[in-house]
C-alpha cells in the first residue's frame, strides 16, 4: 500500500513542474523550481533510498540484476524496483524537458513550437527530446548539443 502512494505521489509532484515549463517558461518561479536542481535532487534521493532498500535490504524480486534482459525485468517485480525505475524516467524526463526549455528560450525558438516537444518528452521521454531537434533544424538551429547557439560558439 507505501508504494501506491509513494507512485501517486512522485507522478502528481513532478506535474506542477511540467506545467510551469509548458506554461510559463519565462516565469521566474519557473527558473526558481525547475531550473534549480529541485527536483532532480528530490528524486534523486527517493531513487538512492529506494535503491539502498533493494541492493541491502532485499526489497526486490528474485534475481534482479543488470546481466540480462530477464534480470532488468525482474527488476520491476517488486515494487521497489518499480519505484526506482520509474523516479528514474521522471527525473530524466524532467531534466531533458528543462533542457529543451532553457536551449529553446537561448535561441529564441518560438514556444508555440517547442511546447509539444515538451509535452513529448514529459509523456514518451526521448520522443521529445527527437521532436526537439526537428524543430531545431526546421528553425535553421541544427541539432548541436552545445549550450549556445552556433553562431556564439565560434
Amino acid at each position: 500500500m507505501i508504494y501506491d502512494i509513494l507512485f501517486m505521489l512522485i507522478n502528481a509532484l513532478v506535474v506542477p513542474a511540467w506545467l510551469l515549463l509548458v506554461l510559463a517558461p519565462r516565469w521566474r518561479t519557473t527558473q526558481l523550481v525547475v531550473h534549480s536542481g529541485i527536483y532532480p535532487l528530490a528524486y534523486g534521493a527517493l531513487y538512492t533510498i529506494c535503491l539502498i532498500a533493494s541492493i541491502f535490504f532485499g526489497q526486490r524480486a528474485e534475481g534482479v540484476g543488470m546481466d540480462s534482459i530477464g534480470a532488468v525485468s525482474a527488476l520491476f517485480d517488486h515494487p521497489n524496483g518499480v519505484i526506482v525505475g520509474w523516479s528514474h524516467y521522471l527525473v530524466f524526463d524532467l531534466f531533458v524537458g528543462a533542457w529543451i526549455g532553457r536551449d529553446a528560450l537561448r535561441r529564441n525558438l518560438p514556444h508555440m513550437a517547442v511546447a509539444p516537444c515538451m509535452i513529448a518528452s514529459f509523456l514518451f521521454g526521448p520522443v521529445g527530446l527527437l521532436a526537439y531537434m526537428l524543430v531545431r533544424l526546421v528553425k535553421g538551429e541544427g541539432i548541436s548539443l552545445f549550450e549556445t547557439p552556433a553562431e556564439e560558439a565560434r
